[in-house]
């Protein structure tokens, strides 16, 4: 994890906030780090984690976290990590041997035998499950990247049910909104909503990046991040510079701080510039680069 991250956004692995949804959003360049950074941060904090990776390999994330002094490997076999690949996932579903029965691959809407994503949903659910002998902090869903779905033929409305439900049934607060919601649910809806009832563990925390280009054409990826946005508590957004390349400085992020979700107040939108190194990450106010200073 990234030590002045965690002072702008008064974050500390010792003190992790729970029930909170961060939306990672990158625009014109590669936002990657601040998934590992999270990664790092609540397996640190002694959280019960489950990376969605759709991106990456596994070896890919987990040299990128010893770098950062974690060990993804070590995680998985104390079971404070469930992992999911999501490249060798699609190549098992749609060039490998047939799915076992009751153990249907999370990435099923692949194969064509069903339009949602509640396989993925289940797998999400289980991984988090409260488990016997564990005292993690909390759980976390972690997922690298939420475009992705769309790219492999998921709907939008699909795309946003899943982090919908996922929110519900990771940051626990939300429940107490259900019984308000039932009558406008449809019966998918509901299907859905009676594997979220059953749950003891504590509130936890739901981190997504997307990607996003205000100029793209691909309206399905708009609406789903504008949507997100909606509905976040924390945004992170990366930029890449207006003018361009820059060996001192890697972009611009906007740290957007969802008070009017919760209070009737306004945003608080933070911006800073910063620097990728082999690592670490630094962040400056803009203009105030070192090569400038």
């Amino acid at each position: 994890m990234f030590a002045e991250l965690n002072e702008l956004l008064g974050a500390s692995p010792e003190r992790p906030d729970a029930g909170k949804f961060t939306l990672l959003r990158d625009t014109r360049t590669d936002g990657s780090f601040l998934v590992h950074h999270f990664l790092s941060f609540y397996l640190r904090a002694g959280c019960k984690v489950c990376f969605v990776a759709l991106l990456q390999s596994f070896s890919h994330y987990s040299i990128v976290a010893q770098k950062l002094g974690v060990s993804l490997a070590a995680a998985k076999e104390q079971g404070q990590l469930v992992f999911l690949e999501g490249l060798k996932s699609c190549l098992d579903l749609l060039f490998g041997e047939e799915e076992q029965p009751g153990q249907p691959s999370p990435l099923q809407f692949l194969s064509g035998s069903s339009c949602d994503l509640r396989a993925l949903f289940d797998f999400v659910r289980v991984s988090l499950s409260a488990t016997a002998g564990h005292s993690w902090k909390g759980p976390v869903l972690l997922v690298d990247d939420l475009s992705v779905l769309l790219s492999l033929g998921a709907a939008p409305v699909a795309v946003l049910d899943f982090i919908h439900y996922c929110r519900v049934c990771v940051c626990c607060q939300l429940k107490v909104l259900l019984p308000w919601a039932l009558p406008v649910l449809s019966l998918q809806s509901k299907a859905w909503l009676r594997l979220l009832l059953p749950s003891d563990h504590a509130e936890g925390n739901v981190v997504v990046l997307v990607h996003s280009n205000e100029d793209s054409e691909d309206e399905e990826n708009e609406l789903v991040v504008n949507s997100l946005c909606h509905h976040s508590d924390l945004i992170l957004w990366a930029e890449g510079l207006a003018t361009g390349f820059c060996k001192d400085v890697h972009g611009q992020i906007k740290i957007i701080k969802r008070l009017s979700l919760r209070q009737a107040e306004q945003d608080l939108v933070q911006t800073y510039q910063y620097k990728i190194q082999d690592r670490n990450v630094t962040f400056f106010a803009r203009g105030l680069s070192a090569a400038v200073l």
